[in-house]
């Protein structure tokens, strides 16, 4: 079995779909934070750095005459411990004079190569930028403070460096602060959103097992519980629509059933009776073998046409039949016919037009078929059977017109019920039903109208009309 890459669970859906999403967002937000918090703490230290370049710009002083003017710095190191804020990091510093030389300092600073922003938010010639000293990342801040004296002015250049270790640190205390709030604050929305989808699918359960606790042939529509979400009436409205089919299946099905024990009893009986006539001689073999014949033939009949109802309800379950040209099925069964009409000495007259209809082709050979064929039956021998087809805008009409006696009005009422027909036809009485039953899967309509002239019954016209595909 192919595993599924989505939950098949509704509630492991819901979870996943919305615990993801707001996942996603919270460690965006986590991310920003952690930055923003980053940005504040380089900014706060930053300044450090400048107070501690400003406190070393302002012990310098000029000295050496007018033609000799050089820088004199006084700072030592002790001064810088002020601006230190634990024994985790530690501060160095480095003033150039005027001519870029070493005055005070660490000797080994990297000298300051760059230049100023354009833009400063401090008012003053300063630049910070990330070194590595002595193996170690530290942060620099580089002020060109101007000194005047006496002897002259100049421009002098103060670095000063301060070790990252306690940045660091602060910066994994607002990471670990920052995650365990989002944290938490995932939890609550996790366990909000697993109690929302709870109490949200539990009509969704409760379906479910009114569903499992139903006997298996229980169809009745479900009637929704008080409360149903809306969403759920779709559903319900397609299962108990699913439930209707399967009644009228099942409806279908005992009635077949019943249908079939009833009337195959009937002639079984006589077989069996005949049978033993046979045996005892009753009756000559040749009488006793025809007889026989009779009711098989009888038997296959209406077994066959029993068979054919049957698939007529097994067709209607199915959509979107095919397209055809009703027209060619008329003239195939005609063909099929043909024999039995010039047996019968009938003057026939076939008549089509091109008639597209929506349909299987067994149930429109069929339907046309019983037709024809009934028709055949009622006419007596040397009459007129006429069989036209044609297209009538957005209809179908075929009209099948036999020369027989008609139909009484004692039976029109109960004509197309199975097992019902005309006292002389013979038949099983299952073919109008079928007929019927066909037209009604294909949307159609079926009249059986007496054809009366000069007063008299004439004969019998039936009328098919479909809708033209």
């Amino acid at each position: 079995m192919a595993r599924t890459p989505w939950p098949a669970s509704m509630r492991s859906r819901l979870l996943l779909g919305i615990l993801l999403p707001v996942g996603l967002l919270v460690a965006a937000n986590a991310y920003r934070l952690y930055h923003d918090a980053l940005l504040a703490i380089d900014t706060a230290y930053d300044r450090t750095l400048l107070a501690s370049a400003k406190t070393i710009g302002e012990r310098l002083q000029v000295a050496g005459a007018p033609d000799a003017v050089h820088l004199v710095a006084d700072v030592p190191y002790s001064a810088l411990e002020a601006f230190e804020a634990d024994n985790r990091s530690r501060m160095y510093y480095r003033v150039n004079g005027f001519d870029g030389r070493l005055v005070s300092g660490f000797a080994d600073l990297p000298v300051w190569r760059g230049r100023l922003p354009d833009r400063s938010s401090y008012a003053a010639l300063v630049h910070f930028y990330d070194e590595r000293y002595r193996g170690a990342p530290v942060r620099v801040a580089v002020l060109l403070q101007p000194v005047t004296g006496q002897a002259g002015m100049g421009l002098a250049t103060i670095q000063v460096a301060e070790t990252l270790e306690l940045r660091s640190t602060l910066a994994r205390q607002v990471l670990l602060a920052t995650l365990w709030r989002q944290a938490v604050l995932l939890g609550v929305i996790g366990i909000v959103v697993w109690l929302v989808v709870q109490l949200a699918t539990r009509p969704v359960r409760e379906l479910s097992r009114n569903i499992a606790a139903r006997d298996a042939d229980d169809v009745a529509p479900i009637e929704p519980p008080p409360g149903t979400p809306v969403e759920l009436a779709p559903l319900i409205a397609a299962i108990n629509e699913a439930w209707n089919r399967q009644a009228g299946l099942l409806s279908h099905q005992k009635r077949f059933v019943r249908d079939c024990s009833h009337q195959l009893r009937t002639p079984l009986a006589v077989l069996k009776a005949q049978v033993q006539s046979a045996q005892r001689g009753d009756v000559p073999p040749a009488q006793a073998l025809a007889e026989i014949g009779q009711t098989v033939d009888g038997a296959t009949l209406l077994t066959n046409q029993m068979l054919a109802l049957a698939k007529v309800e097994q067709l209607r379950q199915q959509r979107d039949p095919p397209v055809l040209d009703l027209a060619q099925t008329v003239r195939d069964v005609a063909l099929d016919l043909a024999p039995l009409i010039a047996d019968a000495g009938l003057d026939f007259e076939l008549s089509t037009q091109p008639a597209p209809v929506c349909g299987h082709a067994w149930a429109l050979r069929e339907l046309v078929r019983n037709l024809l064929h009934n028709a055949l039956k009622h006419s007596p021998p040397g009459g007129r059977l006429d069989l036209g087809l044609e297209r009538q805008a957005d209809r179908v009409v075929l009209r099948v017109s036999d020369s027989g006696p008609g139909i009484p009005d004692s039976l029109r009422p109960r004509l197309m019920q199975p097992f019902t027909s005309h006292g002389q036809s013979g038949g099983a009485g299952l073919g109008l039903a079928i007929c019927r039953e066909i037209v009604d899967s294909l949307g159609g309509r079926l009249e059986l109208n007496n054809r009366v002239e000069g007063g008299r019954v004439r004969g019998l016209d039936a009328v098919l009309t479909l809708p033209c595909a």
